[in-house]
């Protein structure tokens, strides 16, 4: 091993499985180490093709990743195929990740000889031919398709484009986990081999101890991102000091909070350095089997995984002993069925060894016991997908960036009622209006902003006057919220905080594994008072709004009562949605109880319709369309709304030409 390690490039080990393991850019040259007279010179030019420093020929670049594809991105991608034959050009089409701006999906880069590579958005099926024929025919850029361009070294750059480090979007982010995604093919290993991939691996299990990795990953401050953020070489320390003769690596792709798809665009923009961070990991603990807990709901990202995971064993870098190493590591994608619960570590134990997925009480962790009562780490796909650069440029390098406290960058996922709707990379410590004003964008329509929803159903909500608070773990637990995985849901003006709660509170109660009484019992009796507070009047009896008021004065205190006795995380953040816009929103919350008024206008069961008599000409419309005939009046006289029997179902608003219908 050490003499093979001391090769240098001009003499490659020649073997007639794998390459050198002392020079990891010999990957670029295929799974067999090529026999070349001036393997230096061959090495820098297949490198340099790689990483397109320039190219021989018009260069597509689509983002087919789900967002893309969704955007219809595919039917795209036919219609340049077609132009490209019709006009018989040759070109090289390759299809990317997502690279994070997913409102203006479908995205599309070229990338012509001797030019920078540059980016176009919304190009949609009927807007390709036009694109093509101004830009490779003519060499014209469209200046409404026009996105932003790359920088790059000795090539032309577009004129009146901007560049990307200068784009309100990009421009302010540090992109470190996110740094491939939308740049390289997911589905080659050459590729992420080129931009130094895998050469962490190379160096790490050629140079280092299990636990000096566990120590610079923990010297680099590295927390937990898919949750409270517990420091990971910290937890990897507790599996590797426990004796066992084998051990497990768990990626919890799950990912089951609503707005949030940061694992999914990783896993299907850079499939590669998730498998390296777990190999890396993998070494630290001790472990020789990774498992990949992934939803089915994913079929792209899993597909992309896959097929990482087979060049990666072809290439010899994981599967049995690993570049001469001795090192083992087999791995498993395991697809879950889309349970929330199964996002909480030792449920998702449970799930993979054929269980039904409910979690167990801790002690023990995970750490000392946990699949098939082995010691096993479990983290997230942005935890295991910082290890690589950690390990390749240093803990000093990654502590560098952040607050005292939180060390690094986070990915957020930015949706809901913001401009810019996509992933985003920023250091800890960035202000959140910096994140939703900046590079999100604002809030579409002249609207206010009201609150952003951070951490998804087990987080909490940011009012509009703490805008200005600073992502990071501790900051964020001041105020209720939690960082969660990093989804962001924006609300504007016209959002009903009371019908926020209720909406997260119906996903938990369902989600709800039912395992441990207050979570299954508490959230489902919360779920009722949300739902009591948005019903109107209209066929309540007493003993239900005697009942409606008890509830609210108790909701609190229920909240509570479930955060101290619920079995795991879920259960104990459960209450978090309610509590939070309690908190910050309980002017809406006394609107609806006491005045039965939604002030947002969305509770229907709360909105009092009626009809502006000087405005109406009798055209009989809205009491042909009213499912509960209660609207009267006669032909070509105002009519009239019973109070009784209407429904709040809005039917009467829609259908009026005169704007007659006032709706309170």
């Amino acid at each position: 091993m050490s003499e093979r390690l001391a090769l240098c490039c001009n003499e490659c080990w020649h073997s007639p499985e794998k390459p050198c393991p002392s020079v990891i850019e010999c990957f670029s040259a295929g799974p067999k180490c090529h026999d070349n007279s001036d393997c230096t010179t061959d090495l820098v030019s297949r490198k340099e093709k790689l990483l397109r420093l320039d190219v021989k020929k018009p260069t597509i670049f689509i983002g087919t990743g789900t967002c893309g594809l969704g955007a219809g991105a595919g039917k795209s991608l036919l219609v340049v195929k077609s132009w490209l034959e019709h006009h018989s050009v040759d070109a090289e089409i390759i299809e990317v990740g997502c690279v994070g701006l997913c409102a203006v999906e479908p995205i599309m880069d070229i990338q012509m000889p001797g030019r920078t590579r540059i980016s176009f958005q919304t190009v949609t099926e009927e807007k390709v031919t036009d694109l093509m024929d101004a830009f490779i025919l003519n060499g014209q850029v469209p200046a409404n398709l026009a996105l932003a361009q790359y920088r790059g070294e000795k090539l032309n750059s577009w004129s009146g484009v901007q560049f990307m480090d200068e784009h309100a979007f990009f421009g302010p982010q540090t992109r470190w986990v996110l740094e491939n995604c939308g740049i390289i093919n997911p589905e080659s290993i050459r590729e992420y081999i080129a931009r130094d991939g895998y050469k962490a691996l190379a160096e790490t299990i050629s140079s280092k101890t299990p636990f000096d990795v566990c120590d610079f990953v923990e010297k680099s401050g590295l927390a937990g991102r898919g949750g409270g953020g517990f420091p990971t070489g910290k937890k990897w320390k507790f599996a590797l000091a426990t004796p066992a003769d084998s051990k497990y690596i768990i990626c919890n792709a799950d990912e089951g909070d609503p707005g949030a798809f940061m694992d999914r665009a990783v896993i299907e923009g850079d499939p590669h350095r998730l498998l390296e961070g777990m190999a890396i990991a993998a070494y630290a603990i001790g472990a020789t089997k990774a498992y990949v807990y992934i939803r089915a709901e994913y079929p792209l990202a899993v597909e992309r995984l896959r097929i990482a995971i087979k060049q990666a064993t072809e290439w010899g870098l994981i599967g049995n002993n690993i570049l001469d190493s001795g090192f083992d590591l087999e791995f498993v994608i395991k697809m879950g069925a889309g349970a929330f619960v199964c996002g909480e570590e030792t449920a998702l134990i449970n799930s993979i060894e054929g269980k039904r997925g409910m979690p167990s009480p801790k002690p023990p962790y995970p750490a000392v016991s946990g699949l098939f009562g082995k010691p096993t780490i479990i983290n997230n796909v942005e935890t295991l997908a910082n290890v690589p650069s950690i390990a390749l440029r240093g803990a000093d390098w990654f502590s560098s960036v952040g607050t005292e406290g939180s060390k690094g960058t986070k990915v957020f996922a930015l949706s809901g009622k913001i401009a810019n709707t996509g992933l985003i990379e920023v250091a800890m410590g960035t202000s959140l209006s910096d994140i939703l004003f900046k590079m999100g964008g604002g809030i579409p329509n002249g609207k206010k902003f009201k609150a952003v929803q951070i951490g998804g159903p087990s987080g909490g909500c940011i009012p509009s006057q703490h805008i200005d608070i600073k992502v990071d773990y501790d900051s964020l637990k001041e105020f209720g919220a939690m960082m969660g995985s990093g989804g962001l849901v924006v609300m504007d003006e016209d959002t009903c905080m009371v019908d926020v709660a209720k909406f997260f509170m119906d996903f938990i109660q369902r989600e709800s594994c039912g395992k441990c009484i207050p979570c299954r019992e508490g959230t489902r009796r919360m779920l009722e008072m949300l739902e009591a507070i948005t019903r109107g009047r209209r066929g309540e009896t007493g003993r239900q709004s005697l009942e409606r008021f008890k509830g609210i004065v108790n909701m609190e205190k229920l909240g509570e009562v479930i955060k101290q006795t619920s079995l795991c995380g879920l259960g104990q953040t459960a209450p978090n949605p309610v509590l939070s816009t309690l908190r910050w929103f309980r002017d809406e919350y006394e609107a609806h109880i006491f005045d039965r008024k939604c002030p947002a206008g969305v509770c229907t069961g709360l909105l009092e319709y009626s009809i502006i008599a000087d405005k109406c000409r009798g055209c009989t419309l809205c009491a042909k369309k009213c499912p509960t005939e209660a609207i009267m009046g006669a032909r070509k006289s105002p009519h009239y709304i019973i109070p009784d029997k209407c429904i709040g179902c809005g039917t009467c608003l829609e259908v009026c030409p005169f704007d007659a219908v006032k709706v309170q």
